[in-house]
């Protein structure tokens, strides 16, 4: 089933001689579901997509639906509650409130929601994460790999339609990365969430079921993983 489609996606900064093409008509498709990678080189376009996918940017033209609501015809505080209830976000820097410990942090969206935190899922997630024995930390007092768990925590933390990873391993050694890339696989096998993650890292990128390649801001590639054709 479709979760996430754009039609004529299209995103222009300034104008006239000084005018950018960022995103140009980009039409895409993700299953529920579905690990999807997002590759290309910096000024690709391929950040500036994943904003307008999560609600972050509006576009110049072109639209954006998850399951099935065109959410660029939102006005901006509906828009607001729609990507804080269904759109996770990961970022490269994590992104961690300093003065919060691990569990404040990752239960932060249902917070500023007005809900009260599933206790037994935020369990559940903190064993998957590794993080059980470090809820009470400050960010400052955990490892990169560490926060960017936290990270990854507070964008499932409100079960969202989809979750959106910005080079969620470019601020990370290699293992931290080998880590952090294992466990978007594993929240996609037992939470079945579907994950779009952007990345500049072809090896990386082969992990996810599907990998879409970004040029001058035209999707000029979209194949399936070779994980995924061996598996079927």
């Amino acid at each position: 089933m479709e979760i996430l489609r754009t039609e004529g996606l299209t995103k222009v900064y300034g104008k006239g001689e000084n005018q950018v093409v960022a995103v140009s008509n980009v039409n895409l498709s993700v299953e529920q579901g579905e690990f999807l990678a997002v590759v290309g080189s910096s000024g690709s376009g391929k950040s500036t997509l994943m904003h307008m996918l999560g609600g972050v940017e509006r576009p110049t033209m072109g639209k954006v639906f998850i399951e099935g609501q065109d959410i660029y015809r939102m006005d901006s505080d509906t828009l607001a509650i729609f990507r804080r209830r269904q759109v996770g976000l990961i970022y490269q820097f994590y992104n961690l409130i300093p003065v919060l410990n691990v569990e404040e942090n990752m239960t932060l969206p249902c917070e500023l929601d007005g809900k009260t935190p599933d206790r037994a899922y935020v369990k559940e997630l903190a064993a998957t994460l590794g993080l059980s024995n470090r809820m009470r930390h400050l960010p400052n007092e955990l490892s990169g790999g560490q926060q960017q768990r936290v990270a990854i925590g507070r964008a499932l933390v409100n079960h969202p339609a989809i979750l959106l990873a910005d080079e969620p391993t470019g601020n990370l050694d290699s293992r931290a990365s080998d880590e952090i890339v294992e466990l978007l696989k594993l929240s996609n096998r037992k939470y079945k969430q579907t994950i779009i993650m952007i990345t500049h890292n072809l090896e990386i990128a082969k992990q996810a079921d599907r990998v879409v390649t970004m040029e001058d801001g035209y999707i000029v590639g979209n194949v399936q993983a070779l994980q995924e054709v061996i598996r079927s």
